[in-house]
C-alpha cells in the first residue's frame, strides 16, 4: 500500500506541476478547482492534502505565464507588436490601455491570492490539530507566503496603490468595490511585504531534500518548481532600497554550494563560468583555434550559452537555474509561448528594433561587432523577420520549421543565476561596493582582484565581511581552490568586450548593470520593472520614457512623443486598476 501511494504521488506531482490538477491515492482522489472563488469541498485532512493545494495552486499560477511576460516586455523597450498583433498588445507597447484590455486586468492575480490565503489559513489549522508536523507546516506555509508576496510585488510593480487582502474571502470580486483608500501604496506595499516574509515566515530556505514534494522523475527535478524564497526577499529589499539587506539575501543564493563535497557543484552552481575548450558550457564561445571563423560558434540545443533554455533538466543546467516552471504537452494549461513568438503561431512579439540596436552595439572579444546573444540566440531571422527564440529552441527545428505540432513543451523562466548576479551587482553597487559590483558585471572576482603583486596572500579575494566575501584564489604550490576561482563575470562569459565606467562611477555602473541585463535577460519577464526601479530610485522620469520614446521612434511609431510626454508624468507608470 505505501508502495502505490508514493509511486502514485511521484506522477501526481509532476502532472498538477505541469498543471494536471489532480491527485490518486489508494483511496480516493482530490480535485483542485482552480477557479476564482473557495473550493468549500476542499478538504485539508493530512499532508497528501495539503501537498495537493500547494500544486493545484502552481498549477494556477502558470496560467499568468503569459500575462507576466507580456506586460513586463511589452511595456519596456525591448520587445514591440508584430502586424499580427491584437489591438490589446499594441496598447500596452504604447501605454494606452482600454478598459477592456485583458492584459491589465488584475483579477487573475486576486483569484491566485485568495487560493494562497485560503491554503494559508488551513496550514495553520492543520499544525494547530496536529495534522501537520511544524516542519511540515513550516516549509508549506513559508512557499505558498511567498508565492502569494511575489503575487503582490507584480501588483505593486503594475498598478501602484493596491488592495492587500490576507484572509480567504468567499467572492474575489469584493476586491474590486473597495474603496480607494483601502489601497496600500507601492511603498507601504513593500514594507508590509518584508515584514511579513522576513517575521511571519517561518522558513526561508528551498523545500529540503527529504519533502514529499521533491522528488526527481521523468527528467524532472521538483526543487526548481517552487519559488526562491532569499531571491524574493533579496528583490523586496532591492526595491524597498535596502542594500546591504538585499546583498545578503543574493549572497546566500549564490553562495547555495559552498563546501559542497561534489566539486563541480561547488564551483560551479551559481557561479557564471566562461567557455573552456572541449568543455560543454553555458557560455557564448568558438571552437578552439577557430574564434576568428564566424561559422564556429558554438550553437546547439546541447552546448553553448543558447543551450541554457533548451537543454534538458540536468546538471548544467541546475548551475543556472533557480526558479523555472515546465508546460508539458500533453497537460494543460498550454504553452503559450509558442503561439506569441513563432512564425508557426501567430507571431504577435518581436524584439524592437531598440534592442537589436542594443545587440549590435556591443563588440565581442574576438573583434565582431555584435553581442551573439542577441541575434545568434536570443533572436533570428526568419523568412525576413525577427523572431524572439529563447522559448522556441525546443519546437523549431534548424529549418526552423517545427519538429512538431503537437509537441509544444517548454518553460517559463523566472530567476536564474545571471540575474541574481546582477540584482546583486546593482545591489553592492548602491552599498558602496562598485569594484566587486563591477567584476561580477565584466571578468570575475579572480580575474579582478589579481594585481601581480609579488605577495600574493591577499591576491584573487575580497577580505570583506559578509555578503562581499568572494574568496577567488587558486594556487598549486599548495593546492588551493576557492569556492570562486571559476567565476568569470557576466560579459566574460558573453563573449564581449568589458562595459567601461564613463563620468559618475555609480550612475554610470548601475547603468552598465541595467544594459547587461535587457542584454542578457531579455524576454524573461525582467524588463519593465529594472527601467521602474531605476527611475523611481533616481527620481527621474527621463530614464524611463526615454527609453520608450526610443522603441516607439525606431520603430517607426507616430505616437512615440506623446508618449514619451505622458510617461514624463510618474502617475501614467502605472496600468489603470479596472477589473473584469
Amino acid at each position: 500500500m505505501k508502495t502505490m501511494i508514493k509511486n502514485t504521488r511521484r506522477k501526481y506531482i509532476i502532472g498538477v506541476l505541469t498543471a494536471a490538477l489532480c491527485l490518486s491515492s489508494c483511496s480516493d482522489s482530490i480535485n483542485i478547482d482552480p477557479q476564482d472563488k473557495l473550493n468549500n469541498k476542499q478538504v485539508y485532512n493530512n499532508i497528501y492534502d495539503a501537498d495537493a493545494a500547494i500544486v493545484g495552486i502552481y498549477g494556477k499560477f502558470m496560467q499568468l505565464a503569459e500575462k507576466h511576460v507580456l506586460l513586463n516586455e511589452l511595456r519596456a523597450d525591448l520587445a514591440s507588436p508584430t502586424e499580427n498583433a491584437t489591438r490589446f498588445i499594441k496598447e500596452l507597447s504604447e501605454h494606452s490601455v482600454s478598459d477592456d484590455n485583458p492584459y491589465a486586468n488584475p483579477r487573475e492575480f486576486y483569484e491566485l491570492i485568495n487560493l494562497c490565503n485560503d491554503a494559508l489559513k488551513n496550514f495553520e489549522i492543520m499544525k494547530n490539530e496536529k495534522t501537520m508536523s511544524s516542519g511540515e507546516y513550516n516549509e508549506r506555509y513559508s512557499d505558498i507566503g511567498c508565492l502569494r508576496s511575489w503575487l503582490y510585488l507584480q501588483l505593486g510593480i503594475h498598478y501602484g496603490n493596491v488592495p492587500y487582502v490576507t484572509e480567504p474571502i468567499e467572492n474575489v470580486d469584493d476586491i474590486k468595490d473597495l474603496k480607494e483608500d483601502a489601497k496600500l501604496s507601492f511603498n507601504d506595499l513593500l514594507s508590509d511585504l518584508i515584514e511579513f516574509v522576513e517575521e511571519e515566515l517561518p522558513y526561508t530556505d528551498p523545500y529540503s531534500n527529504s519533502s514529499s514534494l521533491v522528488i526527481d522523475v521523468d527528467g524532472y527535478n521538483t526543487a526548481k518548481f517552487f519559488i526562491n524564497k532569499k531571491c524574493l526577499l533579496g528583490d523586496l529589499y532591492l526595491w524597498q532600497g535596502n542594500y546591504l539587506k538585499a546583498a545578503s539575501n543574493y549572497k546566500e543564493v549564490m553562495s547555495t554550494a559552498d563546501g559542497a563535497a561534489d566539486i563541480n557543484d561547488r564551483y560551479d552552481i551559481y557561479r557564471i563560468r566562461a567557455n573552456f575548450p572541449n568543455q560543454v558550457t553555458l557560455a557564448v564561445g568558438y571552437l578552439r583555434y577557430r574564434e576568428q571563423d564566424i561559422n564556429s560558434l558554438i550553437n546547439s540545443n546541447d552546448d553553448g550559452w543558447r543551450s541554457m533554455f533548451s537543454r534538458e533538466r540536468d546538471e548544467l543546467w541546475n548551475t543556472e537555474w533557480i526558479w523555472s516552471l515546465p508546460f508539458d504537452a500533453s497537460f494543460a494549461p498550454r504553452n503559450p509561448f509558442i503561439d506569441i513568438f513563432s512564425p508557426s503561431g501567430s507571431y504577435l512579439i518581436k524584439p524592437s528594433q531598440a534592442a537589436i540596436d542594443y545587440w549590435d552595439d556591443q563588440k565581442q572579444l574576438n573583434g565582431f561587432s555584435y553581442d551573439a546573444r542577441g541575434k545568434k540566440f536570443t533572436y533570428n531571422m526568419i523568412n525576413d523577420q525577427p523572431v524572439i527564440m529563447k522559448y522556441l529552441y525546443n519546437y523549431l527545428g534548424e529549418n526552423q520549421l517545427p519538429i512538431d505540432m503537437f509537441e509544444t513543451g517548454g518553460n517559463w523562466f523566472l530567476y536564474r543565476a545571471a540575474k541574481l548576479h546582477l540584482r546583486f551587482a546593482e545591489a553592492a553597487n548602491r552599498d558602496g561596493q562598485q569594484r566587486i559590483a563591477d567584476a561580477l558585471l565584466n571578468v570575475g572576482i579572480q580575474s579582478e582582484y589579481t594585481t601581480g603583486a609579488v605577495d600574493v596572500t591577499n591576491e584573487e579575494k575580497t577580505d570583506l565581511p559578509f555578503p562581499y566575501d568572494f574568496d577567488a584564489r587558486q594556487g598549486d604550490f599548495p593546492y588551493y581552490r576557492g569556492d570562486w576561482h571559476r567565476n568569470d563575470g557576466i560579459r566574460r562569459r558573453a563573449y564581449v568586450e568589458r562595459a567601461p565606467i564613463i563620468g559618475d562611477p555609480l550612475i554610470s555602473l548601475e547603468d552598465n548593470i541595467i544594459m547587461e541585463s535587457a542584454l542578457e535577460l531579455a524576454y524573461e519577464g525582467n524588463r519593465w520593472e529594472d527601467l521602474l526601479r531605476i527611475a523611481l530610485r533616481r527620481n527621474d522620469p527621463t530614464f524611463l520614457a526615454d527609453k520608450i520614446y526610443n522603441k516607439l521612434s525606431k520603430d517607426g511609431n507616430p505616437n512615440a512623443g506623446s508618449v514619451r510626454t505622458k510617461l514624463m508624468n510618474p502617475d501614467n507608470w502605472y496600468l489603470p486598476f479596472n477589473w473584469k
